[in-house]
């Protein structure tokens, strides 16, 4: 399977990233057209989208400026999670299976053995800017200062107590630390089909366990210690909310004592109602997470099926909306969203990346 990945420049803002899986291979725009599958007929004229929540918002922005300034439809966009969204993707080619899936996270091993397994053999992978993860909870409620030590022993399935490997016993806050309200520990946060609970997971939950004695001594093995880290309690402190990350804001709107976790994006369009959570004493904002001192964030993308462009309508033109300035500069409307700009070199790279699509499809 061939995909077309992102290779980050040594300059831009120091926020976690992925590894590239080494697997990825870089297309040439002749390599693009000699993948590409021309010959599908597609009976629809419109782009298909599916997966993340918290890219939703942002592709549902450039879907409805694209319908209203080309000639072309304005793409369906669906929010699936981004786990079920690339199910989707990477079920098949053709007029049946979606065009694009967005992503809160990098595509796994195992989805791109998926979309190999049924054909979807060649996929650019577009990164479209950063988000934060926020913690936040009703503006009217206690505003919170956590550390990722303190999250974890409040989210996680197991925890170290009095030196011994546990069952999490914490019901309220301040039975972590003194300093914290006397409530009960009460989270909405996404599913597991969701990438924003993948990323949560790994920057949140792994770093403030993997390097405990006791964790090391239970796991010694690196993967099974990162597996159980992970690993989120399941008696009612943790209530997980669907896909859509606005229902989770419409939960803490009506419960003032509970926190919600989601993308920065829907902490900034509900100011009115909720505020984040700061972490080791930086609260979440644009300028925190694109210099990296806000520590929960992780790139954002977009995946799209070299096979369709050239068959569906407006699908390397869609994604040039996506890429360009005024869409996902410092200053395009994507950044009123909520969306953190890539730096320039970055967002050059990923302009190329997808004329490269357009070059292709205009050969085809």
């Amino acid at each position: 399977m061939k995909f077309t990945p992102v290779s980050p420049p040594n300059t831009g803002p120091s926020i976690n990233r992925p590894p590239v899986s080494g697997s990825f291979l870089m297309l040439s725009v002749t390599a693009l057209a000699v993948f590409f599958m021309p010959g599908i007929a597609h009976a629809r004229d419109k782009i298909h989208i599916v997966g993340s929540s918290t890219v939703y918002p942002f592709a549902t922005t450039v879907a409805e400026e694209f319908g209203n300034t080309t000639d072309f439809a304005s793409p369906i966009v669906e929010s699936s999670g981004t786990g079920g969204g690339l199910k989707l993707f990477c079920s098949g080619v053709g007029d049946d299976f979606p065009d694009i899936a967005n992503a809160s996270r990098a595509i796994k091993d195992s989805e791109r053995g998926q979309c190999e397994k049924n054909g979807v053999k060649d996929v650019t992978e577009i990164k479209i800017g950063y988000d934060g993860i926020v913690l936040a909870n009703a503006k009217k409620s206690f505003q919170f200062d956590l550390t990722k030590e303190q999250i974890f022993n409040a989210l996680a399935k197991k925890v170290v107590k009095d030196g011994a490997l546990v069952a999490n016993p914490y019901k309220n806050w301040n039975e972590i630390d003194p300093s914290l309200p006397a409530e009960k520990i009460e989270v909405y946060g996404p599913p597991t089909t969701s990438g924003t609970r993948d990323a949560f997971v790994e920057l949140v939950m792994e770093k403030a366990c993997v390097g405990l004695a006791e964790f090391k001594a239970a796991f010694p093995d690196d993967d099974a210690r990162k597996k159980e880290c992970h690993l989120i309690r399941e008696d009612g402190h943790y209530i997980e909310a669907g896909e859509n990350d606005n229902l989770i804001v419409q939960k803490l709107r009506s419960n003032e004592h509970a926190l919600g976790i989601f993308g920065y994006s829907f902490l900034e369009q509900n100011a009115d109602a909720v505020h984040g959570a700061k972490i080791s004493g930086v609260a979440p904002a644009y300028a925190a997470i694109a210099d990296g001192s806000y520590s929960i964030s992780r790139p954002l993308f977009i995946y799209v099926k070299n096979a369709h462009i050239g068959s569906v309508p407006g699908l390397a033109e869609f994604a040039e909306e996506f890429v360009s300035e005024k869409a996902a500069g410092d200053e395009g409307y994507l950044a009123v969203k909520g969306l953190i700009s890539l730096p320039k070199a970055e967002l050059v790279e990923m302009e190329k990346r997808v004329a490269a699509l357009s070059s292709a499809a205009k050969s085809n």
